[in-house]
């Protein structure tokens, strides 16, 4: 007997919905990501479509440092916004740049101030691979002036109590789950600016 369409995508909701299953979009990541972690972050830094006026052009990713926003224009006075940790006291940046590179599961590599301030990251100091425990997370966008990397970066985080804080050491940290949910809208090019603290 054929299976409708209806039965097929009933049946893949159904399984998706039971414990202990992953959805697709998770059997194809290499390493668990978890919904649940908006959970752990205040309910105004979840992600959501938001009423947003600005003269940039949709496509344009904007960040609000001074309240902890990263907006993606949709146009028509519209954006989604995430959630983002931002870069503690000393450590900020902003400006325009585009994005020059994009990576899933990205290395990191310590900078040597990261390795001053903690000594024990000096064993990843040629780089560490991508991964759960990775500062970088599940994706990276590397921003860009001209031909010159900025060193600053949007991306994932592996501790999602960061988001809504400024903590970091000058880039932009998502939910796991938004950074996915940004990389898969935006492409190289991508227009950034980053507003004042």
């Amino acid at each position: 007997m054929p299976i409708s369409r209806r039965h097929f995508l009933a049946s893949l909701a159904a399984a998706a919905a039971l414990p202990g299953t992953r959805s697709l979009a998770q059997e194809a990541e290499p390493f668990p990501v978890r919904p649940n972690d908006e959970k752990q972050i205040e309910y105004k830094y979840r992600r959501r479509e938001v009423e947003y006026e600005t003269a940039e052009p949709p496509g344009t990713i904007i960040v609000d440092p001074k309240k902890r926003y990263l907006y993606l224009v949709l146009g028509g006075g519209k954006a989604i916004r995430y959630g983002a940790a931002v870069g503690k006291a000393g450590r900020t940046w902003t400006g325009e740049a585009v994005i020059g590179r994009m990576e899933k599961w990205p290395t990191w590599t310590p900078t040597p101030e990261h390795i001053a301030e903690f000594p024990k990251l000096v064993k990843w100091q040629a780089g560490m691979p991508g991964g759960p425990e990775n500062p970088m997370g599940a994706r990276a966008l590397y921003l860009y002036q001209g031909d010159v990397d900025t060193i600053y970066r949007i991306h994932g985080t592996h501790d999602p109590k960061l988001v809504g804080r400024k903590k970091t050491a000058g880039c932009f940290g998502l939910l796991n789950t938004d950074i996915i949910d940004l990389y898969n809208r935006v492409q190289l090019g991508t227009r950034v600016v980053v507003l004042e603290y």
